[in-house]
């Protein structure tokens, strides 16, 4: 009762269905592991190409 009464119709949501700022949270983190890991990649290519130049 006490969930229902915080969150109304949302306290129950199942099936895969997040609160929004749930959502938002994992789509942000989403997008920062996305971003690490080009970095990662960059970082990776810049080595190789500075060791073509020597």
């Amino acid at each position: 009762m006490a969930e229902y009464k915080k969150d109304g119709q949302q306290a129950f949501l199942g099936s895969g269905q997040l609160k929004s700022e749930d959502k938002a949270i994992r789509d942000l983190q989403k997008r920062i592991r996305d971003l690490e890991e080009e970095n990662d990649i960059l970082k990776k290519t810049m080595h190789f190409f500075a060791k073509d130049r020597r």
